[in-house]
């Protein structure tokens, strides 16, 4: 079965051939593929919207059948699982042919026996196994680490315990357990690269590789920037750890360059172990099940998981772990289909359409190459790399939430797999804030399946699997590290759900004390309405009523024209879109799915005033950032789930003309359950103050002279 990380299509899903190509994934090629109309349309929005709106003066709505066709998988927001091999190459345009969509997805089968583990031994000029021997060495202590059954069945009912520290760089770390004992340490003052136990050669290559994030002469600074080295101290641990303020623009790479150290680390101790064993063995001649002291590996090769939105992350994770175990050494490693990995997780850098104003941090997201549908096999052994090796072969995967999802696939799927997450150790979900504007469906679905039994024994010789995997305690020894741009509650859910991992859990929790609406430029009196809800499963129906009884008849005179309703849900929004439509209001929309003829229609007809109401979703903010111009009344239906997007929104309203800011107005619909998203916009002490207040209305008024 080394095959199984392919993505052939199966009988059931050459059925849905047509669908293939998802409104989600038509909406990512769009990204790359802007048009000269589009770049002259944000130099001189107003002359290229009208010229298009000569061409197709019909009413703005003539874009809903072809936008529900395109969110025909809403009710799995993004799903397109029915695309396992993705027929769009990266950028929506692509010859059939290639990689992804060719019957067998390539994996690397040339060098199966150079790579695998069973067959290769410790080479003796990389200095035996003594450094593993060490007891201090935290890898070593943690799969050693002993649970009893009583243990295990005791975590169902223990409360969590929790402890809060304050650190220097990451500031509020709350350290907690499932399990009895709960152990916390502070950093400390300076760490030497001898004390974190890294294994050959990393020692010498960790300064250079991450020489760009030092300042200061080599040999005197830490090894570590002071974030890092937090991190990383947390990271060795074996500890579980959720950082949610990780953001592309500011320390993105810092982090990406920290937890590929890890990984690498992680993984030359596992198999210098497995291969050492191996040496041993021979040097006794052991035969297959002689001898019990060799437990040292899990029921399937893969070892670590590392999550990312994009291929240009996967690429960057990749070139790390080159460099890290490159170094600056005269001997270049072996690093076995690097060609064809540069072609496909590449990009050309003539791709980029110029010009485009566009905020930074949008361009430090979607940068190089964004297709989100990938996964791809890397086995390291010793000094030599070997990418697309079969999952089976493979000690780290890199893969997307889609990409997994195509090929974990669903209930009464016949073609499915996913016994190579069974003995994972470590897992790395990064930029968890983007799947949340991809589909956060998916990412569940990954930990659903995480660390389960394997249905198939994929030729594993179990005298040498740990007692805890054969045991299915593996998710207990599983590392998870889970990094953000925000303290989401859906993000905190999956870390408290499924993170019980036996050394404990570390969560950063700082709150924010100033909120994104200090960055509102524009002079507006923000309303904001608290409605009550009972439940937390009641607020969506809440929050509906609540809209149509009592915040829309304030706006359906035609003197409230120009308002822009932003809608976070996409749910919300064809709710709110049925509601209008029934209702005969006068309104246009635009949501990702709306095809590019109709997002400038809708704009036009909004800016002329022909349209009183747009309906705009937070995802088409995302990927798109237009200025819309012409708003006068906003009305967020719903907190951003980007705390910055609310700034972005209002500061829009300077697009408008000038001379009518006196009666711009600006409604905010809140509830108790939104306390995060509240304290991001207006900080936290306001946010308490807002939620216990006996008023259910509150002004605040930005951008006085």
């Amino acid at each position: 079965m080394t095959e199984s990380s392919d993505t052939s299509s199966s009988e059931s899903e050459a059925e849905s051939e047509p669908e293939q190509v998802s409104g989600y994934h038509r909406l990512l090629a769009t990204l790359k593929n802007v048009s000269k109309e589009e770049e002259e349309e944000e130099e001189e929005e107003e002359d290229s919207v009208t010229d298009e709106t000569e061409m197709n003066l019909e009413d703005g709505d003539s874009d809903i059948s072809e936008e529900e066709e395109m969110a025909a998988e809403s009710a799995d927001m993004q799903g397109s699982v029915a695309s396992p091999a993705d027929p769009e190459g990266k950028d929506g345009h692509g010859p059939p042919g290639t990689s992804e969509e060719s019957p067998e997805e390539f994996t690397d089968a040339k060098h199966e026996s150079l790579f695998s583990l069973e067959t290769n031994f410790l080479k003796e000029e990389s200095g035996g196994d003594s450094s593993l021997k060490a007891s201090q060495d935290p890898f070593v202590q943690h799969v050693n680490t002993k649970l009893k059954e009583k243990e295990i069945q005791a975590v169902a009912t223990n409360p969590r315990t929790t402890h809060q520290l304050k650190w220097p760089i990451l500031g509020q770390v709350v350290f907690s357990s499932k399990f009895q004992k709960l152990e916390t340490f502070k950093p400390p003052k300076d760490i030497d690269l001898k004390s974190v136990h890294l294994q050959k050669p990393l020692e010498s290559t960790w300064i250079k590789t991450n020489s760009q994030f030092l300042s200061g002469p080599p040999k005197s600074s830490s090894p570590f920037t002071p974030l890092q080295k937090e991190l990383f101290l947390i990271m060795n641990s074996y500890r579980d750890l959720f950082y949610p303020e990780r953001t592309a623009l500011k320390n993105g790479e810092e982090i990406r360059h920290v937890y590929c150290l890890h990984v690498i680390n992680h993984v030359l101790k596992a198999n210098a172990q497995v291969l050492a064993n191996n040496s041993r063995r021979r040097s006794q001649k052991l035969g297959v099940g002689d001898d019990d002291d060799f437990r040292d590996q899990g029921l399937t090769r893969p070892k670590v998981l590392i999550v990312v939105p994009f291929r240009e992350a996967a690429l960057r994770v990749v070139q790390l772990f080159i460099s890290l175990l490159e170094g600056d050494s005269k001997k270049k490693i072996i690093v076995s289909n690097k060609k064809r990995f540069n072609g496909e997780y590449g990009s050309d850098p003539e791709e980029r359409p110029p010009n485009l104003k566009r905020p930074e941090d949008y361009e430090a997201v979607f940068v190089g190459n964004i297709d989100d549908h990938f996964r791809i096999g890397v086995a390291i052994l010793q000094r030599s790399i070997r990418l697309y090796a079969p999952f089976y072969s493979s000690d780290i995967l890199i893969a997307s939430p889609l990409g997994l999802r195509t090929i974990i696939g669903g209930e009464g799927e016949k073609k499915r797999d996913f016994d190579f997450l069974s003995s994972v150790e470590l897992l790395i979900i990064d930029q968890a804030d983007i799947y949340l504007m991809q589909n956060w469906e998916h990412v569940l679905h990954l930990m659903n399946h995480m660390n389960l039994l394997p249905l198939d024994s994929h030729g594993v010789d179990f005298s040498r699997v740990r007692m805890w995997s054969l045991n299915n305690w593996s998710k207990y020894y599983r590392q998870t590290l889970l990094f953000g741009a925000l303290q989401d509650a859906q993000i905190n859910s999956v870390f408290n759900k499924y993170c019980v991992n036996v050394q404990g859990q570390v969560a950063v929790r700082n709150v924010p004390m100033t909120g994104s609406i200090s960055q509102v430029l524009v002079q507006l009196p923000h309303v904001f309405q608290r409605m009550e809800a009972e439940s937390l499963a009641s607020v969506i129906d809440a929050r509906f009523n609540f809209f149509v009884n009592k915040i829309l008849p304030q706006y359906r005179d035609a003197v409230m024209s120009h308002t822009l309703i932003y809608v976070p849900s996409y749910f919300d929004f064809v709710r709110l879109r049925n509601y209008f439509k029934k209702e005969e209001l006068n309104f246009t929309h635009i949501c990702e799915y709306t095809q590019k003829s109709g997002v400038s229609r809708a704009r036009h007809f909004f800016l002329q005033g022909e349209k009183q109401f747009l309906l705009l979703t937070e995802r088409f903010h995302f990927y798109k950032r237009y200025t819309i111009k012409g708003i006068r009344n906003l009305i967020f239906y719903e907190l951003p789930t980007y705390p910055h997007f609310y700034s972005e929104v209002c500061n829009m309203l300077r697009a408008t003309g000038s001379g009518e800011e006196a009666a711009w107005t600006c409604t905010v619909l809140y509830s108790k359950y939104d306390a995060q998203r509240l304290a991001a916009v207006v900080g936290v002490e306001r946010a308490a103050q807002m939620l216990q207040s006996k008023k259910n209305v509150h002004l605040f008024i930005t951008g006085e002279r």
